[in-house]
């Protein structure tokens, strides 16, 4: 027997000998009639209750969706060059809440939203222009995003500028004289590790530029400042120009600084610079070099708190 519909009361099954008279055959029939028809009229109450609200579900998934949990899905490049600067693109899901991207635990240079599916971030130069593989991290809300994978970059030494600045980097506080001497005794070192980093660029020894014998036989062009300056301007060929400290602008790491100490019209020092950042809208230049030994001396510093007088200019490398 099939469960009783609820609020309906039903007869007790009863002895059919009972049931012989033609009249109470006929109200027994049309009492089974009507409490059929009462239990589809039921059934189809419940059928329309049980209707989802379309537009309802609908609202829900659009808040679902705008306050989705952001996520990485891929990058557009793993590998790039020592000095950086490559845009890459990250694609995924609520991308519009990130607000930083690092690379090794250094922050891209500059990171643009273009939807909440993409974004690109600009990216900063290896620690110390040394190669490596780094973890990528992005963050929204100060939290790292999940990611569908790991997330790893890796820096190579691709270009002249990479191998200068890897080379620059390595030998600062660790002077290379088993090939190229060390010239303090003499005057001073600068010069002379600002040259054996531009053979890193490509520039080849000539009869009046070079050092031979670690540091043996060498020339004024190569480790005497105003002398190396003197070449600089006669071998245009080179293709080296000349930048005014106002010019910082167009002034980009490997190219090289010299000063004159006591602006007195000779130059006394040569450094490369190392790092190009703009902070709070102003360009902040640093710079690698011998006497002294730094590898991200602050320029600024450098002509106002360590030599208040000094003048000089870039010269930028092609």
């Amino acid at each position: 027997m099939s469960a009783p519909v609820r609020g309906v009361r039903l007869m007790p099954v009863c002895d059919t000998s009972r049931m012989s008279s033609p009249y109470l055959v006929r109200r027994i029939g049309v009492g089974a009639a009507a409490l059929g028809v009462l239990a589809g009229v039921t059934a189809l109450i419940v059928a329309i209750a049980s209707v989802p609200d379309s537009s309802s579900h609908g609202n829900a998934d659009a808040a679902a969706v705008a306050s989705g949990t952001p996520e990485v899905h891929a990058l557009s490049a793993t590998t790039g060059t020592l000095v950086g600067g490559e845009a890459i693109t990250i694609t995924g899901a609520s991308l519009d809440a990130v607000t930083d991207v690092t690379f090794g635990g250094v922050s891209a240079a500059d990171i643009v939203i273009a939807d909440s599916g993409t974004l690109t971030a600009v990216v900063p130069a290896a620690v110390d222009f040394q190669p490596a593989t780094v973890a990528i991290e992005v963050v929204a809300d100060e939290a790292p995003v999940a990611a569908a994978a790991d997330l790893d970059y890796t820096y190579e030494t691709s270009t002249a500028v990479d191998r200068q600045m890897e080379y620059l980097l390595t030998h600062w506080n660790d002077y290379n004289v088993d090939e190229y001497g060390d010239l303090n005794s003499v005057g001073g070192d600068c010069a002379n590790f600002a040259s054996q980093s531009l053979l890193l660029r490509g520039w080849e020894m000539t009869d009046e530029w070079f050092n031979y014998d670690a540091g043996s036989d060498w020339s004024g062009a190569w480790g005497y400042v105003p002398a190396f300056e003197n070449w600089l301007t006669a071998n245009p060929e080179l293709g080296a120009t000349q930048l005014s400290f106002d010019e910082r602008d167009q002034v980009k790491v490997g190219d090289l600084v010299v000063f004159d100490w006591n602006d007195n019209d000779y130059l006394d020092h040569i450094q490369v610079v190392s790092s190009v950042e703009t902070v709070d809208g102003e360009i902040v230049i640093k710079m690698v070099g011998h006497n002294l030994d730094t590898n991200y001396r602050d320029l600024d510093d450098t002509i106002t708190v360590d030599h208040p007088d000094a003048t000089g200019h870039f010269w930028s490398i092609p």
